[in-house]
């Protein structure tokens, strides 16, 4: 036991490493896209499937409420959260349409969409970003392995490179603390 609890942290230490030296500056990138997004008024739309629903919907409440420091709200939704809309929409429609039907309702050119997929391939998160990159929304995509499909379609992606489910939701984790403290930081002018 003690040897496997050794080898899963020093898995994610080394692939958090790897994911920073692959992304710094894509990340300094999306840090100053959403903030400038927010700044002019627009919103962030996250979205995901099982724990990058969690995810997102945690990166939301960073958001609305405060990461580290007292400031106004952001806004942000976490698409994933009403029960009723995702069941009406799965059941009258597809699942595949949970995400992007809200996008529609809700988003706006200008707002963010924040994708999440582990395996880069839920058809939902991919039509999401799809039909929000159409009405002109920037799109990021938090995912891991390769990067899957939706790598391929939002206009920046994050690629955890790993294939374990674990360990690239623990690398999502910290990047979506980061994204929260920088944005924070830039918008409120926070000193470092």
């Amino acid at each position: 036991m003690e040897e496997v609890i050794q080898k899963r942290f020093e898995e994610t230490d080394k692939i958090k490493k790897r994911f920073l030296d692959e992304n710094f500056s894509r990340l300094i990138a999306i840090i100053k896209l959403i903030a400038d997004s927010l700044e002019n008024g627009n919103k962030v739309l996250l979205f995901g499937n099982g724990g990058s629903a969690a995810e997102a919907q945690h990166f939301a409440a960073e958001f609305v409420n405060r990461f580290l420091m007292e400031r106004p709200p952001l806004p942000a939704i976490a698409l994933s959260t009403d029960s009723s809309i995702l069941t009406s929409i799965g059941n009258d429609y597809s699942f595949s349409e949970i995400f992007s039907k809200q996008i529609v309702a809700l988003g706006k050119e200008g707002d963010i969409a924040i994708g999440i997929s582990t395996s880069g391939n839920s058809a939902n998160v991919i039509k999401a970003i799809e039909v929000a990159k159409e009405m002109g929304i920037e799109t990021i995509a938090l995912t891991g392995n390769d990067g899957g499909d939706l790598a391929k379609v939002a206009n920046y992606s994050l690629i955890v490179p790993s294939n374990s489910t674990p360990c690239i939701q623990e690398v999502h984790m910290a990047v979506g603390h980061i994204l929260c403290e920088m944005v924070e930081a830039q918008i409120f002018k926070m000193a470092y």
